[in-house]
C-alpha cells in the first residue's frame, strides 16, 4: 500500500485529515502515552477509537495495521523519506515521534530517558497490569492468593525504585520526556482504575505522588486523557 486511501484500515476508520497522523487507540495507559506525546508536540492527528470491549482489535481492518491486535497504533502518511509508516508498540511510537519532532528525547539525556522508558515497558506496565487483573478485574475471583501477591510485591518494589529515582527531581530523567509520558499513565491506572493504592503502600511514596500530580496538571495530559475515550 502506498497511500492512506488504499489501506484496509480506512474502511472502518476513515480519516478526517488524510495528511495527518492517524491514531488508532483507546484511553488505556498505553493509549494515553501516545495521545500525550501527540498533544505535547502539537502534531496534527486524527484519533480513532478502537473499542477493545467490543472486539475492534480483532477485526481485519485493525489487524491490517497491527497483527498483534493491541492498541495503540499510528499510521503516518508522511513517514521517513515521505513514505507511509505504520507503527505499533507504544514505546516504539514514542521514540519515533520524539525523533520526528526533535522533542522530549534530548541528546544529552537520550540513554537515561530510554532506560526509564524500558523500565516502564518491561516492568511497570506488565506488573501493574497483572496486579490490576488479579486485584480488580476477573482474576479477583481466583481463590489462590499467590498470583495476586506475586504481582503486588513486584509492583511495590518497582514503585520504591521509582520513588528513589525521583528524589530531588521533578521528572525521572531530570527533564520532562517520553519516559514520563510512559510511566505516569500507569501510575494513574494503578491508583484510580485498579484501586490498588493501599495494597502497594502508595501513601508512603512521597516523590511518586508528587510526580503523578505534576504530570496530570499538564494541559496536554488533560486533553490526552479524553482522546479515544468511550462515550
Amino acid at each position: 500500500m502506498t497511500t492512506l486511501a488504499e489501506h484496509p484500515v480506512t474502511r472502518r476508520w476513515p480519516p478526517q485529515n488524510p495528511d495527518a497522523i492517524q491514531l488508532y487507540s483507546l484511553n488505556t495507559p498505553n493509549g494515553i502515552k501516545v495521545a500525550t506525546m501527540l498533544e505535547e508536540t502539537g502534531l496534527p492527528y486524527d484519533a480513532h477509537l478502537v473499542d477493545i470491549g467490543r472486539g475492534d482489535q480483532f477485526t481485519p481492518e485493525f489487524l491490517s495495521v497491527n497483527p498483534n491486535n493491541k492498541i495503540p497504533v499510528i499510521l503516518d502518511p508522511n513517514g521517513p523519506g515521505g513514505e507511509m509508516l505504520i507503527l505499533f508498540e507504544s514505546g516504539a511510537i514514542l521514540i519515533y515521534l520524539a525523533e520526528k519532532t526533535g522533542k522530549f528525547l534530548p541528546d544529552a539525556k537520550r540513554w537515561e530517558v530510554l532506560q526509564w522508558l524500558m523500565f516502564q515497558m518491561g516492568g511497570i506496565g506488565p506488573m501493574f497490569g497483572q496486579l490490576g487483573y488479579f486485584h480488580h478485574f476477573a482474576g479477583k475471583d481466583i481463590a489462590d492468593p499467590r498470583p495476586k501477591e506475586r504481582y503486588r510485591a513486584e509492583a511495590e518494589r518497582l514503585l520504591k525504585v521509582l520513588d528513589r529515582a525521583l528524589e530531588g527531581r521533578e521528572w525521572v530523567a531530570g527533564e520532562y520526556s517520553i519516559a514520563d509520558m510512559a510511566i505516569a499513565p500507569w501510575l494513574r491506572s494503578l491508583r484510580d482504575n485498579y484501586k490498588a493504592a493501599e495494597l502497594v503502600g502508595w501513601d508512603a511514596l512521597t516523590n511518586v505522588r508528587g510526580y503523578l500530580d505534576r504530570f496530570l496538571a499538564r494541559p496536554a495530559v488533560q486533553r490526552a486523557l479524553l482522546v479515544t475515550a468511550k462515550a
